[in-house]
């Protein structure tokens, strides 16, 4: 395994995680290939080999090649192929203690190319796993919302808290995204009411570290590998959205102690409160301490800037207070965000395949 993200899981074991609430528990992670879901699943497996804890993972998918490749053949993990754009029903035989489910598009061009497939997975995904999680009594559901269910907002003067909402624009294809993360937060909070379901919802800020995938181009990614590689940094915006950021390794441990210590139907910013940025100045930032001044920021801004797929810009700096509540705190500032993911990338993630 890369070197980098072998620390990282280390620390992650090393946190505050009450591992032993765990221990001879069945967790089911959805989008378990993807960066959080890939990670939550060798998180558990560390923590459960180091403290012979008996952890059983079932991981749902799409590939079980790409699944392989990513956790070899490890035997605390049982593969469930399912496609949460479709209507089936997902079946479960075992019992399932806890749901951690990460499930969702992520790209941006994806949103404006497959809305309809944005929301099929984003609702339906989200009503199968709970529907699971009532019929299998599960003592706690994680569900990974994000920060652009905020929407557009205009905040100067203070941080902002979970129970604060700007304007989606339902006109725009793009709002597929952030309108869908807003109605499966609606939703796990009716089955928390309805069904009495322990369900509570993660508003990620923006995640990232070792574990990206090769082929990652969102803006955290084009930034680090224009880095590694020499070459400017391309903004197809103007840079000004201010963006809040939170380490893996930090997020990993926030949803876990919101699978153990989270409030019934209540919503958690997972955000590095300090963490925050405009575009722009974290270009700037990566240019300057990250690539020695080699590099620098231009920009190339398209006529038709929603053809980008970018969000449109919001200023908002997120607080962490509600989660901070519950002993969590993120530990890890931007630019060693940016410091990881290069060594990490550098190293080369061909050996990335085991746990």
């Amino acid at each position: 395994m890369n070197k980098v993200l072998s620390q990282d899981i280390e620390e992650i074991y090393n946190s505050n995680v009450a591992w032993d609430s765990l221990g001879g528990k069945t967790i089911l992670v959805t989008g378990a290939t993807g960066l959080i879901g890939s990670l939550l699943i060798r998180s558990l497996i560390h923590a459960s080999r180091k403290g012979n804890l008996g952890i059983k993972i079932v991981a749902v998918i799409r590939n079980v090649d790409k699944a392989r490749r990513i956790f070899g053949e490890a035997e605390e993990i049982t593969y469930c192929v399912h496609d949460f754009s479709d209507d089936e029903r997902l079946v479960i035989e075992n019992d399932v203690d806890y749901i951690i489910h990460t499930a969702s598009m992520t790209a941006s061009k994806e949103f404006l190319a497959h809305p309809v497939e944005n929301v099929k997975i984003a609702v339906n995904g989200t009503l199968n796993i709970l529907d699971l999680a009532v019929e299998k009594h599960s003592k706690g559901v994680v569900y990974l919302s994000s920060m652009e269910a905020y929407g557009q907002m205009n905040v100067e003067d203070h941080l902002v808290q979970e129970d604060e909402l700007g304007k989606i624009d339902l006109t725009s294809v793009r709002s597929c995204y952030p309108e869908a993360k807003r109605m499966c937060e609606c939703i796990c909070n009716a089955y928390s009411v309805q069904h009495d379901l322990n369900v509570v919802s993660a508003r990620l800020a923006q995640t990232f570290g070792p574990g990206i995938a090769k082929e990652e181009n969102r803006v955290f990614a084009q930034f680090a590998k224009s880095a590694i590689e020499g070459k400017d940094i391309v903004l197809r915006t103007e840079g000004l959205s201010e963006g809040n950021y939170v380490y893996t390794v930090d997020a990993i441990v926030a949803i876990l102690t919101l699978l153990l210590k989270g409030e019934k139907g209540v919503t958690y910013n997972v955000v590095n409160s300090d963490n925050h940025m405009r575009i722009k100045d974290m270009a700037e930032l990566v240019a300057q301490e990250l690539a020695g001044g080699k590099i620098k920021v231009v920009f190339d801004i398209p006529a038709d800037k929603l053809s980008t797929g970018y969000a449109a810009d919001t200023k908002m700096h997120l607080s962490s207070e509600r989660i901070n509540k519950l002993g969590w705190e993120a530990h890890v500032s931007l630019k060693e965000m940016y410091s990881r993911t290069i060594d990490y990338l550098v190293e080369g993630s061909l050996e990335d395949v085991g746990v």
